[in-house]
């Protein structure tokens, strides 16, 4: 027991009479602004519920036992891997996907989504960036509104919004492509 305590004692006499060799490091500058620019963008998100490899899938549930109106529940989860393409064709040339999840918020007949989305490009001008999206999505309205909270690659900074319109909708099994109208602001 002598020696525990001996032991004890030296650490903490060895950690306490250590110099501290490191200082904190801090430099500020001003803040010189950076020309911006707009960028413009459209798509075609292919949100994919049906078949033997959908692009969005259920994680969780509500815990209820009552039966739920509407596809998608109060507190269902989705992850989703859509494609991003050219054209409304899923044969369209594939521009990326956008990957994240979404939560179905609402408690009433008009279905909302919450989502975050990474809408990361895979060809062209745009290659190896993504837009940042999360945003309240009233998927019942035809017309809505996005928030852009950011990116990465050449829309570091990234901000503004994207208009979304339903191109098309199977009601039975929730298959849906939608239209994306980005329009960006970004160094």
């Amino acid at each position: 027991m002598e020696k525990v305590v001996l032991v004890a004692w030296i650490l903490v006499l060895s950690v306490w009479t250590t110099p501290v060799l490191s200082k904190y490091y801090s430099e500020s500058r001003p803040y010189e602004s950076v020309q911006e620019k707009r960028t413009h963008l459209r798509f075609y998100v292919h949100d994919i519920l049906s078949g033997n490899k959908p692009s969005a899938v259920q994680i969780a549930g509500p815990n209820t036992t009552k039966k739920e109106d509407g596809p998608t529940p109060f507190g269902s989860t989705f992850a989703i891997n859509d494609l991003l393409t050219e054209g409304p064709e899923i044969t369209s040339k594939v521009i990326g996907n956008a990957r994240g999840i979404y939560v179905s918020s609402s408690q009433d007949k008009d279905l909302t989504l919450v989502l975050y989305i990474d809408l990361g490009f895979t060809s062209g001008k745009f290659k190896g960036s993504s837009l940042s999206v999360f945003s309240r999505n009233p998927i019942t309205e035809n017309h809505r509104e996005l928030a852009v909270v950011g990116g990465r690659g050449r829309f570091r900074l990234a901000r503004w919004f994207v208009l979304v319109k339903t191109y098309s909708l199977n009601t039975t099994n929730g298959d849906a492509v939608l239209e994306y109208t980005v329009e960006v602001v970004h160094p």
